[in-house]
């Protein structure tokens, strides 16, 4: 009878860590919308109402939400390897600037007329939930919302129609928020895979696709609602703005049908972030952007 196999999880571990070799995550110390004389209008992505409340909506989860993620990955950085361990210094540089320029364009939407204290009670709802949960868990969330955003940034730097037209410093604020997310979108998942060395990858798949699941179900309705609220304040209500939100999302341009197999590949055994490579929008970032570089 042959003796039972037994996975050398370390070894596991590195194969299943492909991150570039010669990746180098930068962080571009960049400010926008604080030239003399801007004003960032009501609806600044093209006219566009629901585009504008998309990328609104989008932008109050992040200054609460990334300093959620920067806490959930140091949690875990001891005994990291030095790459790693770079890699999550450059990460947590990386997201306090994406925080701060988040901040300032949030200021700019209120400026404009929005009353974002619900956006804001969401994600204080969120984050007191998350204050009653394992380290671990709370690094498995970071994972599947840092995949979700390294997929939309993908999509806004593949499709010039996301920002066509749009204001041109918020556009550029968030192409260099999605460059960058798209650069370090590995790094949560590579501290997961340190953190979790010694469980099995039968473990380590069922809480990784069983968060991707619970953060799915709260990531799209709630930002759904947020979408909604802001749109009520521009007095589109009912089923116009539900039918304008669906067509954004799932029509032209999108968003949302475009991520879907992206976000399914999510839960394929074998999974790593950098399975999709997209270094060359980063190139071409920087190429555009020189001095950002």
């Amino acid at each position: 009878m042959n003796a039972p196999v037994k996975i050398d999880t370390e070894i596991a571990v590195q194969k299943a860590v492909p991150t570039p070799a010669d990746l180098t995550i930068t962080p571009r110390d960049r400010r926008f919308g604080r030239s003399e004389g801007h004003v960032q209008g009501r609806w600044w992505n093209n006219g566009n109402p629901f585009a504008t409340a998309f990328f609104n909506a989008l932008s109050t989860t992040f200054p609460k939400g990334e300093a959620f993620f920067i806490e959930s990955v140091k949690a875990f950085r001891d005994g990291a390897s030095p790459k790693l361990a770079e890699e999550i210094r450059a990460f947590t540089m990386q997201e306090v600037m994406h925080t701060r320029e988040h901040v300032a364009f949030n200021r700019r939407v209120v400026d404009s007329g929005y009353d974002v204290t619900f956006l804001d009670e969401q994600v204080d709802h969120v984050l007191e939930l998350i204050k009653t949960r394992p380290a671990i868990v709370n690094l498995a969330a970071t994972m599947a919302l840092e995949h979700f955003t390294a997929i939309l940034a993908r999509e806004l730097l593949e499709n010039p129609k996301h920002l066509d037209g749009a204001d041109p410093e918020a556009a550029a604020l968030w192409r260099w928020h999605a460059v960058e997310e798209i650069e370090h979108k590995a790094v949560a998942y590579d501290t997961w895979l340190h953190a979790t060395k010694g469980w099995s990858r039968w473990r380590r798949w069922k809480l990784k696709s069983m968060m991707m699941l619970v953060i799915t179900t709260r990531f799209i309705p709630e930002r759904i609602k947020g979408m909604l609220n802001l749109l009520e304040q521009d007095d589109i209500t009912g089923w116009k703005a539900k039918r304008g939100i669906l067509w954004y999302a799932f029509g032209n341009p999108g968003m949302f049908r475009k991520i879907l197999g992206a976000w399914a590949a999510y839960f394929l055994p074998g999974f790593h972030p950098w399975n999709s490579d997209e270094k060359h929008l980063i190139a071409r970032y920087e190429a555009e952007n020189p001095v950002a570089a």
